[in-house]
């Protein structure tokens, strides 16, 4: 049977959702890792940045822009040292600024995708999956990709049989 490792990035506090901000109890990202968990198994590896982005939404904005133009590699708190035991690895974010927040390729450059299945999953308020899919294509080297899916932030919660379906048909 084929191992899963589901890696995400989310973000709880003040996000925008349907044009205002608001607070989130969790993430929109995090709610829909767990039903890829919850769908086919699997480990989840959060990615967490050593330095708290701003608790400000508009401010964590400015923030994450800088740190795309700079092609920054913020520190995290852990990181996974290998995947060897995994089959396919799904990389899960929200999208800032048309792709993962950088803090996720900290972690991916590091590690060896030769032989995995890949796909992306991105929560977003109307940018889709932006430029995810062609990042990890040129981050995952070595690896083949699935189909990814796009996932409106504000409709997260209530996306579970999507996400489910579509992370059983990537790994069947």
């Amino acid at each position: 049977m084929a191992k899963n490792l589901i890696i995400y990035s989310s973000r709880k506090g003040e996000n925008y959702v349907n044009g205002r901000i608001v607070d989130l109890k969790k993430g929109n990202t995090e709610i829909c890792a767990e039903f890829i968990q919850k769908a086919v198994c699997g480990d989840l590896f959060e990615v967490e940045t050593v330095n708290d982005y701003s608790k400000d939404y508009h401010e964590c904005t400015e923030e994450a822009s800088r740190e795309l133009k700079e092609n920054a590699r913020p520190e995290l708190k852990k990181y996974l040292e290998s995947i060897d035991d995994y089959d396919n690895i799904f990389v899960c974010g929200p999208c800032w600024w048309g792709t993962y927040p950088v803090a996720v390729f900290t972690q991916l450059e590091r590690l060896d995708f030769t032989g995995k299945k890949v796909m992306a999953l991105m929560t977003h308020e109307g940018s889709g999956l932006g430029n995810s899919e062609r990042d990890l294509r040129r981050i995952c080297k070595g690896a083949s990709f699935g189909h990814g899916i796009a996932v409106h932030g504000a409709d997260a919660a209530k996306a579970e049989s999507a996400v489910a379906d579509w992370a059983k048909k990537n790994v069947d």
